[in-house]
């Protein structure tokens, strides 16, 4: 998933991006970066891990400069390697470019083809280095001219921030797949992936960047354009951004997150109401909201069942199943004396492999649960993503081989209710204008033929 944010005529440029990047902390945890300009020179330090322990304060004095971007890992295309940690820097006719990417190219194959029969040498797996060597091709210096030549040849997901000597570009794709929110700091801009993070650095937020357009930050100055069809595509904003991956602060999509979780919460009630239950609990922290709008229109009362170690951090964005199986087990620990005896609905996000699900309802029943009803405020993950959600393969999502009866049955609940596509879409901001492909299977933007993950028998 990935965080990015970039910020433009800033006193103290990285440590504002330093911030920003705990504020997007939960789009990914593998490794965080900052790459800053001082005025002569591109300074850059990105390690693994969290933002607090990629970057030191030491580290912050040295990323002197007014303008800086930033990024936190999550990887997709490209492993979870060193060299793939972002922003990644090179220098071209003299003039330094750094790249933050959130997002998954589509077309990464035929890119990558065409580039290497073309002499380019490759330093990562990313997709997000195609990017640099498509403008490394460029004939032009107008940076208007060389940005919207290179982000027409790319296909799929992709939000972006570049760090060009001391001017920000950003960038979303025609179909929006990924947030991209821009705000204003003092006499300086900022972009980022969500407008949770302008809260800390005490940024305004302006709007969203439209998809199809392109911002061009040069201190206080701000240009903005559109590099794809006026309005001719229809969106594909990505709803597992609302219904798991952003923080409930943020304002994305033109709707708050928070508002939304509840919709869908509430949505579910209707479609597969459990009336004889004592109270809803929810499997914190993603699935609070949609848990609260279920209480709320179930009319019953909600209950915190589960506490949360947040110092163990979200599982499903670990890079292995193992780190994930692992940090379940201490994630989650039931209150028995809430529990015991009770009849409860639990309300979750999503199920995708159902074996996360299975161990905390193994929980559950060990605190002394008399029944489980477990709701989910999302349809069934059918498809794997190519957008840039690391859902596995076909044959890894539970609900692609077993009905919903089985299921249930998988995971030991005495029932299980999905919300349902038409009621997911019926409660976003305009429902026509998101990506479902891993409910529906259908794809807005072509995705890349012969990958095994898309084939159940792979």
């Amino acid at each position: 998933m990935c965080g990015i944010i970039g910020v433009s005529n800033h006193p103290e440029a990285s440590r504002a991006i330093y911030l920003g990047l705990y504020a997007l902390q939960h789009r990914g945890e593998e490794a965080a970066g900052v790459a800053s300009f001082d005025g002569q020179e591109v300074h850059l330090i990105k390690s693994p891990g969290l933002a607090s322990d990629a970057l030191t304060d030491q580290d912050l004095i040295k990323l002197k400069g007014y303008a800086a971007i930033g990024h936190c890992r999550y990887s997709t295309t490209g492993s979870s390697n060193v060299k793939n940690i972002q922003p990644f820097l090179v220098r071209h006719r003299g003039r330094p470019i750094a790249i933050a990417h959130n997002g998954n190219l589509t077309n990464t194959a035929e890119l990558f083809s065409r580039l290497e029969e073309e002499g380019s040498l490759f330093q990562t797996t990313m997709d997000s280095e195609l990017i640099v060597h498509l403008l490394a091709k460029e004939k032009t210096n107008d940076l208007e001219k060389m940005f919207t030549n290179v982000l027409r040849q790319l296909e799929g997901a992709f939000s972006l921030v570049f760090l060009v000597g001391d001017t920000i570009v950003g960038a979303r794709d025609p179909q929006g797949f990924r947030p991209l929110c821009l705000g204003r700091s003092g006499d300086g801009y900022v972009l980022a992936s969500e407008s949770c993070a302008f809260d800390l650095i005490k940024a305004e937020f302006i709007r969203e960047v439209e998809p199809g357009e392109m911002v061009i930050i040069n201190k206080d100055k701000l240009k903005t354009c559109r590099y794809g069809k006026n309005g001719a595509e229809k969106h594909a904003h990505c709803v597992f951004e609302n219904i798991y991956f952003a923080r409930p602060d943020s304002h994305i999509f033109n709707d708050n997150v928070y508002l939304t979780r509840k919709r869908l919460g509430a949505q579910l009630a209707k479609e597969h109401p459990v009336k004889n239950a004592d109270f809803v609990i929810a499997i914190p922290d993603s699935g609070n909201y949609a848990a609260l709008g279920y209480a709320q229109e179930m009319g019953l009362p909600f209950e915190t069942g589960l506490i949360r170690n947040h110092y163990i951090g979200r599982t499903f964005i670990q890079p292995s199943q193992f780190i994930r199986e692992a940090r379940v087990r201490v994630k989650l620990n039931p209150i028995r004396d809430v529990l015991k005896g009770k009849r409860v609905v639990v309300v979750e996000d999503s199920i995708v492999r159902g074996t996360t699900s299975r161990s905390r309802i193994e929980e559950l029943r060990n605190a002394g649960i008399k029944e489980i009803h477990m709701r989910i405020s999302c349809p069934p993950i059918q498809w794997p993503c190519f957008y840039g959600i690391d859902f596995p393969s076909k044959k890894e999502l539970i609900a692609s081989s077993k009905s919903v009866e089985e299921i249930a049955k998988f995971i030991k609940v005495d029932s299980l209710g999905y919300l349902s596509l038409e009621g997911m879409l019926s409660v976003m901001n305009d429902g026509t204008q998101f990506c479902h492909a891993c409910f529906s299977g259908k794809y807005p933007v072509k995705v890349p033929v012969n990958q095994s993950k898309y084939l159940l028998e792979s």
